[in-house]
């Protein structure tokens, strides 16, 4: 006798269906095959132990349980559920003909109660694509996945409860979850705006042109001159997230095993590990090839401190997914990509002790020092930082002063008109700011005039930039342009794009 159950796996931020197959036959036994980790080698006892604490009994015949397609490695604890409900199908000991109509994961306990696994939420939106009725899951993972209304999820307390669900029990309808509120509640930290930040004009503006773009910066400046708190507040001005990148940056954390219960994430994530953190941990890997912290900032922030005190091999392996919006991690079995556009936020001192450049006598740094101390940020990862900002001490006159700054909630109505622009004209392109552009977007976004050329041709010989820095001053020019509501780009929008070029003009300067 055969009996088939659906159960489903995820491979980077997308989900695959996995059929369990049950064949009862004649013999004695209780096999597992199809690929399976020792995690899911264990299930079998766990499932006779929690199917015996129901008074279910274990077939007294062969029983062989495959899990399909074959070639997929089976890893993780979630496939416990649909192995019990196949059990008890194929045994007879239940009948649940709605049994083909939906998609079963979560991790049983000893006394047949259900713990959350992780990967609800982008495997509700496979079951919808692929035509299933519904989902069970256990019911703090079900709410991740409250937001998806095209097939029914349940959030299921233990065994029973899936019982009744297949059976179609009064009960069943109670178990559903149900969308969280459309309203877009921001849950910024009131503390984080930048009406506290005192002075620092420049620094400022090239946050807001950041964040109306997208753009990568470095903020280099003296320690205690506000760079921490101001890359914190950035999230304050940034607008919340469409629709669609809601859905993908909560399925990367849905996998991490960190969604939202409140279903899908409604902010822009602002990630910030420390120098200490290893390899696999920033770009993703381990085991079980996990997201790491450049795909959790996928569509918000990753801010790294003190940069330079990150490895070399750290900082040179982000080149690519900054450049890609994307990251590959392979394995002996599989190879995994996950998404990881976000905007690279970096701050540094100037030099060793920190004080070269202030005005002072207080540097104790000599000339090669400070070279090889900013050598530790490569060339190739220099040019794909879109800005570069000198952060000055704030002036004494600005720090005591009792008026507060222009605050977040101003800045980021600028930003949103200027995203909001950048929506309308790459609503056909698949991106969605000004940095996303390709080379082909920046020719026909970024005209420029004779007199433009002129002063770019200018500009690169004398600062020996590179084609990717030249792409890099467009785009920016193309974001202030943006700010000020403006369809062309000027020659004063590009000049100020130059401007936050500061490490370019320091090497001129050299």
């Amino acid at each position: 006798m055969l009996e088939k159950t659906f159960c489903a796996t995820c491979i980077g931020i997308d989900a695959v269906t996995v059929t369990v197959e049950l064949d009862l036959s004649a013999g004695v036994g209780l096999h597992l095959v199809g690929l399976p980790d020792s995690a899911v080698r264990e299930s079998l006892l766990r499932v006779m132990t929690a199917l015996g604490s129901y008074g279910f009994r274990i077939p007294g015949k062969k029983v062989v349980v495959n899990l399909a397609p074959a070639d997929i490695r089976k890893e993780g604890t979630g496939y416990d559920l649909a192995i019990a409900v196949g059990l008890l199908a194929v045994s007879e000991q239940i009948s649940v003909p709605a049994i083909k109509d939906f998609i079963l994961v979560g991790e049983l306990a000893l006394d047949g109660t259900l713990r959350a696994v992780p990967g609800a939420l982008p495997i509700a939106v496979h079951a919808a694509a692929s035509g299933f009725r519904g989902c069970i899951f256990p019911r703090q993972s079900a709410l991740e996945a409250a937001d998806i209304t095209d097939v029914e999820v349940y959030g299921a307390g233990s065994l029973a409860d899936v019982i009744d669900i297949l059976s179609g029990a009064p009960s069943a309808g109670k178990m559903v979850v149900t969308p969280t509120s459309g309203d877009s509640v921001r849950s910024i930290d009131p503390g984080r705006d930048f009406k506290f930040v005192k002075g620092q004009q420049l620094a400022k503006r090239g946050l807001e042109i950041a964040a109306a773009g997208g753009h990568n910066l470095l903020m280099i400046g003296a320690p205690g001159s506000g760079k921490t708190f101001m890359a914190s507040c950035l999230p304050s001005i940034l607008p919340p997230m469409t629709r669609a990148e809601s859905v993908e940056t909560s399925k990367i954390y849905s996998i991490a095993g960190i969604g939202s219960v409140g279903g899908l994430m409604r902010e822009r994530p602002f990630r910030s590990p420390h120098h200490s953190a290893s390899l696999p941990s920033i770009i993703g890997g381990g085991p079980r090839a996990a997201p790491g912290e450049i795909s959790l900032a996928h569509n918000g922030v990753l801010y790294l401190d003190e940069v330079v005190h990150f490895s070399r091999t750290l900082l040179d392996s982000l080149r690519q997914p900054v450049e890609d919006g994307k990251v590959t991690i392979a394995r002996a079995r599989c190879k995994v990509e996950y998404p990881s556009s976000f905007m690279l936020i970096a701050s540094m001192n100037p030099c060793p002790c920190g004080y070269a450049g202030d005005g002072t006598d207080r540097c104790t740094c000599s000339r090669t020092a400070v070279e090889n101390y900013r050598n530790r940020l490569s060339g190739p990862m220099m040019d794909r930082l879109d800005m570069h900002i000198f952060v000055k001490e704030v002036d004494a006159e600005d720090l005591v002063g009792e008026e507060l700054e222009e605050s977040s909630e101003k800045i980021a109505a600028r930003v949103a008109a200027a995203r909001r622009i950048q929506e309308e004209r790459f609503l056909r392109d698949g991106i969605y700011t000004n940095s996303q552009m390709s080379t082909d977007l920046i020719r026909r976004h970024c005209i420029a005039t004779e007199e433009q050329k002129k002063f770019l041709k200018a500009v690169i010989r004398r600062l020996n930039l590179s084609a990717r820095s030249y792409n890099r001053i467009l785009k920016l020019a193309r974001t202030i342009a943006d700010l000020e509501g403006s369809a062309d780009i000027s020659l004063q929008h590009i000049s100020e794009a130059v401007q936050f070029r500061n490490l370019d003009r320091l090497a001129d300067n050299d």
